[in-house]
């Protein structure tokens, strides 16, 4: 068997399909919104280490404009990433 990821043993990711296989769809949805939490929660970190002196809303928009075109952030929240940054 091939494995996906070069550091990890055959014997452990066939463990890994196997729990995936077991989950439903609802459990496997349940586990993207929980990573998808955990990014927002690391880019949020990030954004903080980087600006410590911004207040909350800014750091929302930080993170924001990582995911959001910068043409859409521009339109929507006035947030220009070339001049600010993200």
């Amino acid at each position: 068997m091939r494995t996906q990821s070069m550091d990890t043993p055959p014997h452990i990711e066939e463990i890994l399909s196997e729990g995936l296989r077991r989950m439903s769809a609802g459990e496997k949805l349940q586990r993207v919104f929980e990573l998808n939490a955990l990014l927002e929660t690391l880019a949020m970190s990030d954004v903080r280490k980087r600006h410590p002196e911004a207040d909350e809303y800014e750091c929302r928009l930080r993170v924001a404009s990582r995911r959001i075109p910068a043409d859409l952030m521009l339109k929507a929240f006035g947030w220009n990433v070339e001049e600010k940054g993200y």
